[in-house]
């Protein structure tokens, strides 16, 4: 009697435990399922962990100098490493790793650098039949890699047009001419020499009209454009410059001296 007990005792637990295990592997309902969903894609997504440094610009006066600052960090660093310029800063953010940074920052340093100042001189000679007649001398600061441009002479008015305003009036449209010498230069440092892009344009009224209007007049121009090489405190003859409508000319000539900031 006592046998056949434990028998049925045995036979009960093992029922007991395969309905437990059924429960625990039962399949999800959809309700269970959307839930999981649900939670997955609400999850927070890990953030970049990369530190963030700024790099200000202490020598970069110009907006596409620094662009091709920020061009260069993005060509040499990581591509997933993020940099952004901020011209109003004049500084560049960069998000990277401690390497990257370093690096980052070795890049600055080199190419981030004081630029020179020059003066340059350009002495005008006017000749007449092989006699010179006076001599002119014109300076400017320029700074390496920016444009400079100087000019002397008047502003002429033309006119342009007309029209009837409101009060039935006519009004005349003006534009105006820059007649004279202007000089437009540009340095750059190389590293056999400093390069000179140079032009010098010399402009006048001629006594005559050009017939289309009364008060249209014939502007005589000529202009002097071209590369040299420049070594400091060593004078170099670009060119000459005929004057229209008279037997003279003028002969162009700078010298390059450096500016001790």
């Amino acid at each position: 009697m006592k046998l056949a007990s434990g028998i049925v005792g045995t036979i009960l637990a093992l029922a007991l435990v395969g309905e437990s295990a059924r429960a625990q592997t039962a399949p999800a309902s959809s309700a269970e399922k959307a839930s999981a969903v649900s939670t997955a894609n609400n999850a927070p997504t890990t953030p970049n962990s990369n530190p963030v440094q700024t790099f200000y610009l202490t020598n970069v006066y110009q907006t596409n100098d620094a662009v091709e600052l920020t061009t260069a960090l993005r060509n040499m660093l990581d591509a997933h490493d993020k940099i952004y310029l901020v011209p109003s800063q004049n500084a560049i953010f960069v998000q990277a790793s401690p390497e990257q940074l370093v690096l980052a920052r070795k890049l600055l340093n080199d190419l981030d650098r004081p630029k020179k100042t020059y003066r340059l001189t350009y002495k005008i000679t006017e000749m007449d039949d092989g006699k010179r007649v006076g001599v002119q001398h014109f300076a400017m600061v320029v700074v390496t890699g920016q444009r400079t441009v100087v000019k002397q002479g008047s502003r002429v008015p033309i006119v342009t047009g007309s029209y009837t305003g409101g009060s039935s009036a006519v009004q005349t449209q003006m534009t105006y001419l820059d007649i004279g010498l202007s000089f437009d230069a540009t340095l750059d440092e190389f590293a056999n020499g400093v390069r000179l892009r140079s032009k010098v344009e010399q402009s006048s009224i001629a006594e005559e009209k050009s017939g289309v209007g009364a008060q249209d007049p014939i502007v005589r121009q000529t202009s002097l454009e071209g590369t040299s090489f420049l070594t400091p405190g060593k004078p170099l003859v670009l060119g000459s410059l005929d004057v229209p409508g008279s037997t003279r000319h003028l002969d162009v000539e700078v010298v390059m001296e450096q500016v001790v900031q």
